[in-house]
């Protein structure tokens, strides 16, 4: 089957033609600043992945997938004349609420429900639902599956999920617990057990999915028990522009004191805060990682505090589990960046998790699913390469399949 795979963010769009027979990546596209006049899109083709650039200045996340659904039928090089040739199409959507605990079908009724999420994921699944909108109406006949990040979490107990808030606000608004980038964490679970040649029925893991947006999940056995992200992907670590937890009691403070609006208090927690509230220069880790390396002392507060909350969740899991056999890194930061991991574990050791230094030296090495623990570490280390539009596209597959 081959299979579109649509993962939209708020300014980004990443996707993937993918033959789910032999599991080959067939395109691949990552546009970027979406929105921007630098707004940027790069496209490369099998069997080379030779990289075109083209610009997508100032179009909407919808708008970029239109124009590269335009350049597909249009590049010689492309695996596809015609979308008529393109057999499914998969989304990710982040939050799926509890309306969604699997991946789903979309046709009027669960895109419906797929309105009443939005707000759980405001950066992310209102961009999705308007890419699922254009996908329909331009192919009304090929069939659009929803992949939620929210369903690998949907294991977790009842003690982990609820929020000691009146009960009534769970039962009249579904406030509770929901987690994100549950795809990830699936699949960088799943290379770890295949890394360790263990089955992941056996293991206790805690996955570390670290990128501009972040989350950790303790995952037991295979099952989602806990994870850092909550209600909305606002909780838990502190990230590119969202703060992360905080004393809730600090925003109803900054409210009454500058007098801000919800809207404009929502933006400075999810667009804001984080690493660049506290660098006051960057979001992206590499940027701040520069400054701090030429003595920028905000630029190391901005390390410092990361590393530090990202060393209390770990070990927070560590302590929920009834086992740990290894800590898993994926995504942007977690896999590419030596300097960070490091840092990260070098707070862990007492913990049983050793980090070898120079197995964490990446360099040539990028791509590669790899232990960086010294041998006899109790705890290992892995580095996994996250391929989120894989698992989307396999899930896709099974769900038409089926049907």
């Amino acid at each position: 089957m081959l299979v579109l795979v649509v993962n939209a963010g708020s300014s980004s769009l990443k996707s993937q033609l993918i033959e789910t027979e032999g599991k080959i990546t067939r395109m691949k596209c990552l546009a970027e600043k979406l929105g921007s006049a630098n707004a940027s899109m790069a496209i490369s083709f099998a069997p080379d992945f030779k990289k075109a650039v083209y610009s997508v200045a100032n179009l909407s996340v919808s708008q970029c997938l239109r124009k590269l659904l335009d350049i597909m039928e249009e590049e010689p090089d492309s695996p596809i004349s015609g979308l008529d040739q393109i057999d499914a199409i998969g989304n990710r959507i982040v939050a799926g609420g509890e309306y969604f605990t699997k991946a789903t079908l979309i046709d009027a009724g669960a895109r419906e429900n797929l309105a009443k999420c939005e707000e759980l994921a405001p950066l992310h699944n209102p961009p999705a639902d308007t890419c699922i909108d254009m996908l329909r109406e331009l192919l009304p006949n090929t069939p659009q599956v929803a992949v939620f990040d929210t369903a690998f979490h949907a294991t977790m107990p009842k003690k982990a999920y609820m929020y000691p808030l009146p009960m009534e606000y769970y039962e009249k608004y579904h406030i509770r617990r929901y987690g994100a980038h549950g795809t990830s964490h699936r699949y960088a679970a799943q290379q770890a057990a295949n890394l360790l040649g263990r089955p992941l029925r056996d293991l206790g893991l805690i996955t570390c999915h670290l990128g501009n947006g972040g989350s950790i999940t303790a995952v037991n056995h295979g099952r989602s028990i806990d994870t850092t992200m909550g209600f909305t992907p606002l909780e838990g670590l502190m990230m590119g522009t969202r703060s992360g937890s905080i004393d809730p009691a600090i925003i109803t403070y900054i409210m009454r004191e500058e007098g801000k609006t919800f809207d404009e208090m929502d933006a400075i927690l999810n667009r804001q805060s984080g690493v660049l509230g506290i660098s006051g220069m960057s979001s992206d880790m590499r940027d701040v990682l520069d400054a701090a390396s030429k003595g920028d002392e905000r630029a190391n507060l901005a390390i410092d505090m990361y590393v530090y909350r990202v060393q209390k969740a770990i070990g927070s899991y560590y302590a929920a589990m009834t086992r740990t056999d290894a800590v898993v890194m994926t995504a942007g930061i977690g896999e590419n960046s030596a300097d960070l991991r490091e840092r990260i574990f070098a707070g862990l050791a007492h913990m049983g998790m050793i980090l070898d230094k120079e197995r964490n030296d990446v360099t040539g090495q990028i791509g590669m699913n790899r232990v960086i623990s010294i041998d006899d570490s109790p705890i290992k280390i892995c580095v996994v390469t996250t391929d989120e539009e894989m698992r989307i596209a396999r899930e896709t597959d099974n769900l038409i399949s089926q049907l």
